[in-house]
């Protein structure tokens, strides 16, 4: 087999009407990995492990399988590359839909006078599915984790709420300031992509959730730093005793150092894999090499790849990368809700 499809017998791939078998798809699955030019972490790509969830008929056995999927990928704390591909779907077809951005996310709750708890990010979504039906907690967090909205065809959408047993979550501390724990950050330990199509071969399989682990700058620059997210880096500062009132001071990236070194640290501390930006960019530059060394160009993009935090000291920085976008691929749909 060279890179690329396993040859099935009959009729070529991609033509409408094949089928894939199990092995097809799971290296389309890997190649897709392989070729998502938004991917830091693309070293192993060959190791991606397949659920083959195409018979799942219904909204229940869909959810059913999504969570088998994050049993599966939390190993206890040792993160594994995983992915589950449901029906695939015609050209003309919505075929089936997991509403949610990725598996695990946290409620966004707007107040009268505009703030918000918890994630930013997800307001309008969590309003939709309120809508829908969803009751939040009464007593409301920063962390409440959304429930599941799934759509298959010539169903309702329906809303199905995660076992907590299946969400591994790592609260924030920090290896010197004995006060970060007050702050009651926490994370979940499995980013699983979760409204995304796979596609290539003449094939589309728009519910196929799929997840690896996460780069420590994701959580602590994007998720937790970012001012449309939680916005974290005042608090932080303020407990360290920064002079704020001056960017010059550069407040904000002493802050956010030590919002990145509370992620590192506290998922290290709870088992939980995880890598940090030095370490994942030259795992990407390995990659780089292997696939040249294969005659292949990377495809990538620069503004993905290079990490929010000490970028130009992290060597993805220093270079460019290819600008085809070739199928398998993973790719955007609209959003479904």
């Amino acid at each position: 087999m060279e890179d690329g499809f396993l040859e099935l017998p009959g009729r070529p791939l991609g033509e409408r009407g094949a089928v894939l078998g199990s092995e097809s798809l799971q290296q389309m699955a890997r190649l897709a990995w392989r070729n998502n030019a938004r991917c830091i972490g693309r070293l192993f790509w060959n190791s991606l492990h397949l659920f083959d969830a195409r018979g799942a008929r219904g909204a229940s056995e869909v959810f059913e399988a999504c969570v088998e999927h994050l049993r599966y990928a939390t190993g206890q704390g040792k993160i594994r590359a995983a992915i589950t591909v449901f029906a695939e779907a015609e050209a003309d077809e919505v075929g089936m839909r997991i509403w949610n951005r990725q598996l695990i996310r946290y409620a966004g709750y707007r107040a009268a006078d505009g703030k918000v708890l918890g994630d930013p990010e997800q307001v309008a979504f969590t309003e939709r599915l309120r809508e829908l039906g969803w009751v939040p907690p009464r007593e409301r967090s920063a962390f409440d984790v959304l429930p599941l909205a799934i759509a298959c065809p010539g169903e309702s959408v329906r809303l199905f709420t995660l076992p907590k047993e299946a969400v591994l979550e790592v609260p924030m501390v920090h290896p010197e300031f004995a006060w970060f724990g007050e702050l009651g950050l926490k994370w979940h330990a499995v980013p699983a992509v979760s409204d995304m199509a796979l596609v290539g071969g003449g094939h589309r399989f728009p519910a196929a959730p799929f997840s690896g682990y996460f780069m420590g700058t994701e959580i602590g620059s994007r998720n937790f730093g970012d001012e449309g997210r939680y916005n974290v880096l005042p608090r932080i500062a303020e407990r360290m005793g920064l002079d704020c009132k001056s960017r010059a001071m550069l407040w904000k990236d002493r802050a956010l150092v030590e919002i990145n070194t509370a992620v590192l640290h506290s998922f290290r501390e709870a088992g939980v894999t995880i890598v940090d930006h030095h370490t994942g960019s030259a795992q990407f530059m390995e990659h780089v090499a292997k696939e040249e060394a294969c005659g292949r160009e990377v495809p990538g993009d620069w503004s993905w790849l290079v990490p929010p935090l000490s970028g130009s000291i992290c060597p993805v920085f220093h270079r460019y990368y290819g600008a085809e976008r070739p199928e398998p691929a993973f790719v955007a749909q609209a959003p479904a809700w």
